[in-house]
């Protein structure tokens, strides 16, 4: 066997944090490890560092030279990774010379089925939904906070602030919950304005906790933005086509949150995943040093 045949690579990298795995090709898992957030649209570079960081820290558990996996076999499914040009420019600024970058999307969603079909809902700082069939994955959503994220948590936190804009000009009616993000910029507009000019992704979901917490309690705001934000999950979801046999996994730190707002129709087919999108890089990872 060939040094280049001794390991393989399975990375995650998202908006809560970066997660490698340390393989053998026979199946084995020899050591994880986890650094800082890995978005490639939003930090490049940051990136970069996170995912050295997570390989020195998973090569140096496994008791290995970081110089004898640089040839392995690698996946990395990395949020914001957009287009093709996107991996092709992060890849070239990694040490790891036998290297695929996609999206996350397609990590999570083969980690979720493994051989199965079916649809994932991925919601946590960002959102999307994909639709695996076979080695085909269909993606909706996943374009980021700018041009989307629906129900994402970022969507979420910067909804509550536009209706706490609405609310202080007089335009729609207070809530508990309005009340209290509010009370989170002490009931200054300026502080209000200044954070939002500012506000990451992160920042605006920071917020996405409190929303679900005040809609199970009934609060009228809190509720309309989660029902809006299940009509867009079960938008994609209808738009799916799912058929007899296909189930949904909700990934994410949202996604399971959402179930009960979702579509009885959807709500039946909910199952859990087989994986995470760790474990889906690394299948690819195998796949790979497989042919």
């Amino acid at each position: 066997m060939t040094d280049r045949l001794e390991f393989v690579i399975g990375l995650d990298g998202g908006g809560s944090g970066c997660r490698a795995a340390l393989g053998a090709p026979d199946g084995t898992v020899l050591a994880t490890a986890h650094s800082g957030s890995a978005n490639y649209t939003s930090d490049p570079d940051g990136t970069v560092a996170h995912i050295l960081t997570a390989l020195t820290e998973v090569t140096s558990l496994a008791g290995v030279s970081f110089d004898r996996v640089k040839e392995a076999p690698a996946h990395l499914g990395l949020a914001g990774i957009v287009t093709h040009e996107d991996a092709q420019s992060c890849a070239a600024r990694l040490p790891l010379k036998n290297c695929r970058i996609s999206n996350d999307q397609l990590t999570s969603a083969v980690g979720a089925f493994g051989s199965q079909d079916g649809a994932l809902v991925g919601v946590g700082t960002g959102s999307f939904v994909a639709i695996k069939r076979g080695d085909t994955i269909r993606s909706i959503g996943g374009w980021g906070l700018q041009l989307g994220d629906q129900a994402s948590g970022a969507w979420l936190g910067r909804l509550a602030l536009q209706r706490c804009a609405l609310v202080t000009d007089g335009l729609a009616t207070p809530s508990p919950f309005i009340e209290d993000v509010l009370q989170t910029f002490e009931l200054d507009a300026n502080r209000m304005i200044a954070f939002a000019q500012k506000a990451a992704p992160a920042d605006y979901a920071a917020f996405a906790p409190n929303i679900f917490d005040s809609a199970s309690q009934g609060d009228p705001h809190a509720c309309d933005m989660i029902r809006k934000a299940a009509d867009y999950l079960d938008l994609c979801l209808d738009t799916a086509g799912l058929i007899d046999g296909e189930g949904v996994c909700l990934v994410g730190g949202l996604a399971p949150l959402y179930a009960p707002w979702l579509n009885e129709r959807h709500q039946a087919r909910v199952a859990e995943p087989l994986g995470t999108a760790l474990d889906g890089a690394i299948r690819l990872a195998w796949k790979r040093a497989a042919t």
